[in-house]
């Protein structure tokens, strides 16, 4: 039994150091990296940072029906907000810059959360500012209140693996959005 470790031992010792002559330790780093994991993904559901986004399914303001929660093809920014809110309308020229801006590498939805405004008044404010990304009805504030809001607007910036990266209540200047919005897609 003990002569089977030292066997063992020594296959191990003489492949460990076939491999540090063979790429000068390049190659014993690179099989310990196979060994090691990312970071594990986290299983909590949440509205914070380091949570997985709570999924939903809501319906467009046009037409369709738009998801969220799980994998994506690319990161996410959900935008809650309401046509009377001042911030919003501050806001949304900067959206629709970065939408055009960052399309081919970033979703945004914009959730109009319709429990605390109304449908006419929201589709005034997307004519108004001409909204060129997707707006979604939350008729009854219920996505609102699963992603805890408590403010208008609110900006949740989702990467493509389904976690929540940040949550920004109020208002930020363009250039400030932008920068979160280049970190969130490194």
């Amino acid at each position: 039994m003990k002569r089977n470790r030292y066997i063992i031992v020594g296959v191990l010792l003489l492949f460990g150091i076939a491999i540090w002559q063979s790429g000068g330790g390049a190659g014993l780093i690179q099989l310990q990296s196979v060994f090691q994991t990312e970071e594990p993904m986290p299983t909590e559901v949440g509205a914070k940072a380091g949570m997985l986004a709570p999924s939903f399914q809501l319906n467009g303001m046009e037409e369709g029906t738009y998801e969220v929660g799980g994998k994506r093809e690319k990161p996410l920014m959900l935008n809650f907000w309401a046509s009377w809110c001042e911030p919003c309308k501050m806001e949304a020229p900067t959206l629709n810059h970065i939408s055009a801006a960052y399309k081919d590498e970033l979703d945004i939805y914009g959730i109009n959360v319709t429990k605390y405004d109304n449908e006419k008044d929201a589709a005034e404010f997307v004519d108004t500012f001409h909204v060129n990304f997707p707006i979604l009805m939350d008729t009854d504030g219920a996505i609102y209140d699963l992603y805890k809001g408590m403010a208008f607007p609110t900006n949740v910036l989702i990467d493509e693996n389904g976690v929540i990266q940040e949550v920004i209540l109020g208002i930020l200047s363009e250039e400030e959005l932008e920068n979160k919005i280049k970190d969130l897609l490194k």
